[in-house]
């Protein structure tokens, strides 16, 4: 082998070993952190999932609260969370002190959706509307699926689209959560079993607070125009702030310069709105009142 072809391969292997290197050090950093994610241009920005299928950015999770009446942000915060899962309670009672409202209603989409966030709020005097997200198959597959199965609180059972009684069997601790099961013994003799489940019964898992969670689906089913309402406030902003902000968005790196910059977006934002909604001069006199 000629000698600049192995000088040449040597420098690959050189370079390929303090890649290696560089790598092993990063995943010693995770492990320590307990992160599961690094970013090499912001040490605080994290990978996330977008509304594309398959899809993700590395950026931030903006967090924001606005008014249905005249689409002010009143609340908003910035977050590395890669979910919108844990952000509900902490924004809905940002909102609730802004706006000094006993009892307000907060709407949010699916991606909220978890019992015990809802619970929190529901406790704190903030009715919430937020759907939840359809994770079973059974409809697709033309069977029934849980909303099928009618509670009776008075008895602890579930009346199946049969018209047999489901009873409680035990409980169980899953995710953190408290869980109860139930079932009807008439399972294998039903002729509506196929439409039903492909298992030998069909067992219905019921969480301890699930009737927080039915008050949430009654309120929504009383409120159709709630998803439009939501996506007509909040992703209108939203909206709006991309626009001004461009394509690369955020400008600054790391979480607490990241955090400085909206809020001044948002300061901006709500200032506009403002003079839109009352007149400069009228906006002028009342600061300076």
């Amino acid at each position: 082998m000629l000698p600049e072809r192995v000088s040449r391969l040597q420098q690959k292997v050189s370079k390929l070993k303090e890649q290696m290197h560089e790598l092993g050090q990063m995943e010693q950093r995770l492990e320590t952190s307990g992160e599961r994610q690094v970013s090499l241009s912001d040490p605080d920005a994290r990978s996330m999932a977008t509304s594309r299928l398959g899809s993700a950015v590395v950026g931030y999770n903006v967090q924001a609260a606005v008014d249905a009446k005249h689409h002010m942000i009143v609340a908003h915060e910035v977050t590395n969370s890669i979910t919108d899962q844990g952000q509900l309670p902490a924004m809905a009672k940002a909102a609730k002190e802004a706006t000094g409202h006993s009892k307000p209603t907060v709407l949010a989409d699916r991606g909220y959706f978890e019992g015990y966030d809802i619970l929190e709020c529901e406790q704190a005097g903030i009715e919430t509307l937020v759907p939840k997200p359809l994770t079973s198959n059974s409809k697709f597959h033309g069977r029934f699926d849980k909303r099928d199965f009618i509670y009776d609180p008075s008895r602890d059972v579930y009346r199946c689209p049969a018209g047999q009684i489901a009873i409680h069997r035990y409980t169980t601790v899953e995710a953190g959560k408290t869980q109860r099961r139930y079932w009807t013994s008439a399972c294998p003799s039903r002729h509506l079993k196929p439409q039903c489940t492909t298992a030998q019964y069909r067992r219905i898992t019921r969480w301890e607070h699930e009737d927080v969670l039915e008050t949430v689906q009654a309120r929504l089913d009383r409120t159709p125009e709630a998803s439009r309402v939501r996506q007509g406030t909040v992703e209108h902003v939203f909206g709006t702030l991309k626009a001004w902000m461009g394509s690369t968005h955020f400008l600054t790196r790391t979480l607490p310069r990241v955090r400085t910059e909206m809020s001044l977006q948002v300061l901006v934002y709500n200032l506009q709105r403002a003079i839109k909604i009352m007149g400069a001069a009228t906006l002028i006199s009342e600061m300076r009142a």
